[in-house]
């Protein structure tokens, strides 16, 4: 009998042996797990990580049939070889995670999205599961794929150093399926690309990834419509909308409960749906509520507050962008910040070894909180990740971290971090990668240093980014087109609006000539022709433009997307009209907006639509809810952004405008003069911002001026990017 096995360099070992050597006391139940179940052993996925959490070494596989390069880790069989996806006989080698004991796997309930997945299938050669963790996305795609494909060989990468020789071994298949669970971890820096999928000519490529992941790329594309083109996830954007995407929900419907009643039988299934619909049955199957009470309870004083804190930093490696294992040392040095934080000594924190043997325990017989072994690294299991109350990731893990990682991790952490809104860290971490030769970093990190404050500084630099992908692209390549687009947004944002109009006008003729006129950049161009237009001194001529825009985006994207509610913001402010009205609908689309999917009260649209409304409330007169407002902004904003963001110093200044414009000049000029003192140290020399600031100091002595929301003097308009 033949076991799987990680493909990597060097020697292998099977799940007997490996057992034997580090000599666990579980080794007996896991081998009867491996055997119960037929003649492959579940020596990978969560169930494998979960058992070698405690082990000293990786398994590594024969050389036969590898690479000369060693090109990483492929699932394999102990003797070298590719599986056919009918001898994949437990959904734990696909990366299902594994659920509560006995061994075998509870039955497959069939789900309500699978008749969409298999039509899916059916049309696309690449399809993507979109849901929650735990949702049971792998477990669909599995038993679909495994139905319809059992021949096919079952090429899986279990890295992303791998993807190129399982691209390259799918390639050379008859018949093969590519399978990327966990996509998000096979982007970025050396992930998969357009070129790549496409030389994928006779494979399907079935994905899934995390709800939350995927709409980090949706959201890139709203960024775009407030101003800011940040196009630094281009190719893996564009790579996405070529997949068919399939969306799981986490909460089971109605049908589907039947369906799992039939087997209530087995415990595990009849204790999942006697947690009612609190939880999904998946989830409570793989012991996610389970796993996520046992992390909060560890931090008690006497139970594992160090293996709680450990758990912490590998979480928050993962939501800083970090999509490999942390190593055990690194997990060594980056969890005790953690833990001093909660109170150190005093919660009589146990040694790290045995931190580490809590952490990576299996609960209930499904996964442990961390994921891995000594060998590969230890990762977070996912469902931690969107448990409720996380606050933003501490400086001293990023610190930590970004003295520790290679060019191509700080690539992905620094897109991460400029979509946060943690400019410095982007642009630092962007740095670092251009530094370590990263290809792709240089635009990024010119976003996002325009974005931090220095806008004259990016609109030089795109000049000769433009020039040199004209020269080697072609002015209408969509690199190119992208680097223009950003130019000119960084050249109306240096405060030449005019010339920003007219270069997103020629855009504009491009874009829709190459990309199509529904296509996002080409929208994107769009919005921002109407904002300069109406900075420039021409509200009317943006207001109708909007309204042709409105139009356009009600099409496409349909009611409620945020594109649809950031566009209606906008022509909101720039449409003459009574201002009661216009105060009443951004009421409406503040509701909207803060309970629209995707959304929420800390996106920047919905923080856009709050400044909106204090402006208009100064602009009427009502200076003491004008302050209140922006005050609270100001909060929110540094809350969300951090203190150094273009958007918080923005908010300060307007709060201390309304606070002159009430007669407290004391405040205002303490806020001022604070607010001016941190942003001497982040914006550019000249920024609007400073000279605002400035302005407003000076016009203390004269408070109608200072307070007057017509003064020349006053920040872009909420309509745009400066307030989004």
């Amino acid at each position: 009998m033949s076991a799987l096995h990680l493909q990597g360099s060097g020697r292998a070992r099977s799940w007997v042996g490996y057992l034997g050597a580090v000599g666990l006391g579980a080794g007996a139940v896991a081998l009867a797990a491996v055997w119960t179940s037929g003649p492959w052993a579940a020596g990978i996925g969560a169930a494998v990580t979960t058992l070698s959490g405690l082990a000293a070494e990786r398994m590594r596989p024969p050389e036969e049939g590898a690479d000369a390069q060693g090109a990483g880790e492929v699932l394999r069989t102990a003797r070298g070889r590719i599986p056919l996806l009918r001898h994949v006989d437990r959904p734990e080698l696909a990366g299902a995670h594994p659920a509560e004991a006995p061994a075998t796997p509870p039955a497959y309930i069939e789900r309500d999205a699978e008749p969409r997945l298999h039509a899916a299938l059916e049309e696309a050669r690449f399809v993507l599961v979109v849901g929650e963790s735990t949702a049971g996305k792998t477990r669909l795609a599995y038993e679909v794929a495994r139905a319809r494909y059992p021949r096919h060989a079952f090429v899986r990468p279990l890295s992303r150093t791998a993807l190129p020789e399982a691209v390259r071994i799918s390639s050379r298949r008859r018949r093969a399926v590519l399978w990327l669970d966990d996509l998000e971890d096979h982007l970025g820096a050396g992930g998969l690309t357009a070129v790549q999928l496409a030389s994928l000519r006779t494979t399907m490529v079935i994905a899934t990834m995390r709800v939350q992941e995927y709409r980090r790329y949706d959201a890139r594309e709203e960024s775009r419509l407030t101003g800011s083109d940040r196009d630094a996830w281009r190719a893996q954007r564009d790579l996405l909308q070529q997949a068919a995407v399939i969306r799981l929900p986490r909460h089971w419907s109605p049908d589907e409960r039947r369906r799992a009643a039939a087997h209530r039988g087995d415990p595990r299934i009849g204790a999942a749906l006697r947690a009612g619909e609190r939880f999904g049955v998946a989830e409570v199957l793989a012991a996610g509520p389970e796993l996520l009470a046992s992390w909060e309870n560890a931090w008690a004083p006497g139970a594992n507050p160090r293996g709680a804190a450990v758990v912490t930093a590998a979480v928050d490696c993962r939501r800083a962008g970090l999509r490999r294992p942390v190593s055990r040392a690194w997990l060594r040095e980056l969890h005790a910040p953690y833990l001093a934080a909660r109170g150190g000594g005093d919660l009589q924190p146990e040694p790290f070894a045995e931190a580490m043997d809590w952490a990576c325990a299996a609960a209930y017989a499904t996964s442990g909180l961390l994921i891995g072994n000594y060998g590969a690294g230890y990762t977070a299991f996912d469902y931690l990740l969107n448990a409720p109350g996380h606050g933003p990731v501490p400086d001293h893990l990023w610190r930590g971290l970004l003295a520790r990682v290679e060019p191509a991790d700080a690539y992905d952490m620094g897109l991460v971090a400029h979509q946060d809104g943690r400019l410095a860290r982007a642009v630092e971490a962007l740095g670092l990668a251009l530094r370590g030769g990263v290809p792709g970093a240089e635009l990024p990190l010119t976003i996002a240093i325009g974005d931090s404050g220095k806008p004259r500084r990016a609109a030089a630099d795109l000049a000769g980014i433009a020039r040199r992908r004209t020269d080697r692209l072609g002015p209408r390549h969509p690199d190119t087109l992208a680097a223009r687009h950003q130019l000119a947004f960084f050249v109306g944002e240096s405060g030449d609006h005019l010339a920003a109009a007219a270069r997103f006008a020629e855009l504009l003729t491009d874009a829709g000539e190459v990309l199509g006129p529904d296509h996002p950049d080409t929208l994107a161009a769009r919005h921002q022709l109407a904002y300069f237009t109406g900075e420039g001194g021409d509200p009317r001529m943006a207001a109708r433009q909007l309204e042709a825009l409105l139009a356009d985006r009600l099409r496409v994207h349909g009611p409620g997307h945020p594109q649809v509610l950031a566009t209606r913001r906008s022509l909101i402010w720039f449409r003459s009209g009574d201002p009661v009205d216009a105060e009443r609908e951004l009421a409406e689309l503040l509701t909207e907006a803060e309970a629209a999917d995707g959304v929420g009260p800390d996106d920047p649209h919905t923080l856009a639509i709050r400044g909106s409304l204090a402006a208009l409330a100064a602009r009427a007169g009502r200076t003491a809810e004008a302050a209140d407002a922006w005050a609270a902004l100001t909060a929110d904003r540094t809350r969300v952004l951090g203190e150094d963001h273009p958007h918080v110093f923005y908010s300060r200044l307007e709060w201390a405008r309304a606070l002159l414009a009430r007669g407290r000049t004391g405040e205002a000029r303490a806020l001022l003069t604070g607010a001016s003192q941190r942003a001497r140290s982040v914006l550019e020399p000249g920024h609007r911002h400073l000279r605002t600031a400035r302005e407003l100091l000076a016009g203390i002595g004269d408070p109608a001026r200072a307070a007057d929301p017509a003064d020349p003097a006053r920040l872009a308009g909420p309509a745009g990017r400066e307030d989004a």
